[in-house]
């Protein structure tokens, strides 16, 4: 029972290796990888010159972004964000760039009393939001868009990818070189399968680069959710059950290690980032939950079986990630509450 999609195991083997064949592969890309730096470069000489314009948001506002591509856990942490501000009295205004067309129903499922904007003009899904009764701004995937001001900017680095080469895309995984750590007002180190020594160490080659506090959160498979009747479970619950991993997200393989991680013998099922199941993909996951005991999903993929899974066939569980965190998450609360003043919230 395999289904897999091949781009992610290219791509880690690519970024990982210390393989004569990877390395060779990263030394063929190295000259994409300089006009990707020197893009990147002139384009934030750009910004800073003036030469393109910066726009101001009508509320006050929260970034979080990355520096690599995919995986390091910054849409929990938005919507960790989001639900704090919630739990404050606060509406808060997500704003997302929309591909995909699943990220906007991931957050409005996590939380919904956020008034969530999927529009890649992000000074005009501000005022959308605005418009809707938002009072606090929430921009997941962000760390990158230059065209806005924000009042926090929070950079996500994943404890995963100390095992990454620091090369720029495409002979590694790097959007920006750390020297744009220079715009992080604040940074959280995540791991999924990460040991905790390798998040501490991250985090404190992190305190000698940024002013701002660092804190460390573990995003961990603690429960599972019913697709359909949302009953809750735990997930030492797959102990020994014999269970398909599938997803379609871009790190499927923490993903993996998580669900092994419960004690179940785990078969692997695996698209590509953003996969738009087809009909036949939902035919194959259903024949997939009457061979196992269990199919389980990611949240991610769940917004996008929900309202399409059979009504005669078992329900998948949706892998809950549960954000916990190991240090410093009281700055991290003291900065997000420094955003929205008593003032802002009259």
């Amino acid at each position: 029972m395999t289904r897999r999609g091949d781009s992610h195991r290219v791509m880690r083997w690519l970024w990982t290796s210390g393989r004569p064949d990877a390395r060779l592969a990263r030394l063929a890309l190295l000259p994409a990888s300089g006009l990707w730096r020197g893009a990147m470069a002139a384009r934030g000489l750009a910004y800073r010159r003036g030469w393109l314009p910066v726009h101001d948001l009508p509320l006050p506002s929260v970034a979080v972004g990355n520096l690599t591509v995919g995986g390091s856990g910054k849409t929990p942490i938005a919507i960790w964000i989001a639900r704090h501000y919630v739990a404050n009295g606060l509406v808060p205004g997500v704003l997302l760039r929309g591909y995909g067309g699943d990220e906007e129903m991931v957050h409005q499922h996590a939380v919904p009393r956020a008034v969530v904007i999927a529009d890649p003009a992000r000074a005009a899904g501000a005022e959308r939001a605005l418009a809707r009764g938002a009072q606090v701004l929430v921009l997941d995937d962000a760390y990158q868009r230059l065209d806005v001001r924000r009042d926090l900017n929070i950079l996500v680095m994943s404890a995963e990818t100390t095992r990454a080469v620091r090369w720029p895309l495409p002979a590694g995984p790097w959007r920006e070189s750390w020297t744009a750590l220079d715009r992080a007002d604040a940074v959280i180190v995540t791991r999924k399968r990460a040991n905790p020594e390798a998040a501490q160490a991250l985090a404190a080659d992190m305190r000698g680069r940024v002013q701002g506090p660092v804190a460390i959160a573990h995003l961990g498979l603690r429960s599972l959710e019913g697709l359909v009747s949302g009953t809750r479970a735990p997930a030492a619950a797959l102990a020994g059950k014999r269970v398909v991993a599938a997803s379609g997200i871009a790190d499927p393989d923490a993903f993996v290690a998580q669900v092994k991680r419960t004690g179940a013998a785990v078969q692997v099922a695996t698209w590509k980032d953003h996969h738009d199941y087809r009909d036949e993909d939902v035919a194959w996951l259903a024949h997939a939950t009457r061979r196992a005991d269990h199919v389980v999903i990611t949240e991610k993929d769940a917004v996008k079986l929900r309202d399409r899974w059979p009504h005669a066939v078992p329900e998948p569980l949706v892998a809950v990630l549960d954000l916990e965190w190991e240090e410093g998450g009281e700055r991290i609360v003291a900065a997000l509450d420094a955003v929205v003043t008593p003032v802002d919230r009259l």
